[in-house]
């Protein structure tokens, strides 16, 4: 018997029965102190500074994602964001995206809505597509690939990868290694599609943008909008668990934002300033410091046909962009952004930061995390009834 602090997992390629064995250790790590976490937090926002000054796109995103992959790399940290940061940053993320969520956005967005379901329905219907093919190729299994390649929900894609007969740890780097990949690229495609005259802001807009990081939240009374925004995270995180919704820290505040913001009776509750950079550093460690040695030496195997697979899913989201850009008659940037097979944390950060049309966005982003979270259970039922022998995970 293998000792306790060591597992195997087997990776069977059903075309040859070549079986092999990847050792990892499943002992907890070493837990960090929270003065720790709070120094790797401020020293993200200090990186953050610096690439804002250095005209970096989501500089705080960027700089917090760099660091936390370094800094797991090397083993300085070896376990994930404490739950209750990581929720923080989810919760303010959902209430962000619900401010964006007004009436006069969501009428704005009206008209493009069946090219929106269209390119939702191929977005998912591709990612199955490279899935199936990756499966075929490495043979993964398709719980397996399908739950690492579906975009949208990560975290409650990984939740339930066990019991749809997955590999957790395989399903939760291909989720986070697409979530990077995306989160590192978009904001320098971001920039490169809106290059040109009057992009840049200015000596006054960055004067402004610095001045507004004594503010919290966009109201003129920063203690009503605090007590505001307190309000929608708390009342939409305990309303997305009882509801058991898909990853109820995020779409709770979102669906409590957007209820808010609909309403137009409170002050303005969306972080910003000081608060808003925190909440981007939060999202960008918390997928940085999941890129641990041992997570590498694990799937080393798979690899290239993961980041192959990624980029074929990228660049094909990237075509389907395009499409929707010229149905609806949006800008290419907004529509890729739109569209792009991210983390929505990521990709809310680099359209705030570019100036795009987060209501759009936020709205198609959500949608496809509904349908992905609410139907990637019923496509792996589907696919596997249709293979038999490959519906096992891996």
């Amino acid at each position: 018997m293998a000792p306790a602090s060591v597992a195997r997992r087997e990776f069977t390629r059903p075309s040859t029965s070549v079986t092999t064995s990847v050792a990892f250790h499943t002992e907890p790590p070493r837990r960090n102190p929270a003065w720790k976490w709070s120094l790797i937090t401020v020293g993200s926002y200090l990186t953050g500074m610096g690439a804002e000054a250095a005209g970096l796109p989501a500089p705080w995103l960027l700089a917090a994602l760099l660091t936390g992959a370094v800094l797991a790399l090397s083993g300085v940290v070896r376990e994930r964001l404490p739950s209750p940061a990581n929720r923080a940053g989810q919760s303010l993320v959902g209430a962000l995206m619900g401010s964006y969520l007004t009436s006069s956005a969501l009428m704005k967005a009206a008209p493009a809505a069946l090219p929106l379901t269209l390119v939702t329905a191929a977005t998912i219907t591709l990612s199955v597509a490279i899935a199936w093919c990756l499966s075929r190729a490495r043979g993964l299994g398709h719980p397996t690939a399908v739950l690492g390649m579906v975009p949208g929900g990560s975290a409650a894609i990984v939740a339930s990868a066990d019991e749809l007969g997955a590999d957790a740890r395989l399903v939760a780097f291909t989720q986070y290694l697409r979530v990077g990949l995306v989160a590192t690229t978009a904001p320098l495609i971001a920039q490169w599609l809106t290059a040109g005259p009057g992009t840049a802001g200015g000596p006054v807009a960055q004067e402004t943008a610095h001045r507004n990081l004594l503010h919290l939240v966009a109201a003129s009374d920063q203690q009503a909008g605090l007590l505001t925004l307190l309000a929608v995270v708390w009342a939409g995180t305990f309303l997305g668990r009882r509801l058991k919704l898909p990853t109820p820290a995020l779409i709770g505040p979102m669906l409590a934002g957007l209820a808010v913001t609909m309403s137009g009776l409170l002050p303005g509750f969306a972080p910003t300033g000081l608060l808003q950079n925190l909440v981007f550093v939060l999202v960008g460690l918390d997928v940085g410091v999941r890129f641990t040695k041992e997570t590498l030496l694990l799937v080393r195997r798979v690899l290239p046909s993961l980041l192959l697979a990624l980029t074929a899913m990228c660049l094909g989201c990237a075509v389907l962009a395009w499409l929707f850009a010229r149905a609806a008659g949006t800008p290419v940037m907004d529509a890729y952004l739109a569209t792009t097979p991210g983390g929505i944390n990521a990709v809310l950060a680099t359209a705030v930061s570019s100036h795009a049309d987060v209501a759009l966005i936020s709205a198609v982003q959500s949608l496809r995390l509904l349908i992905v979270v609410f139907a990637t259970p019923w496509i792996i039922r589907l696919v596997a009834t249709s293979r038999p022998a490959w519906g096992k995970g891996a």
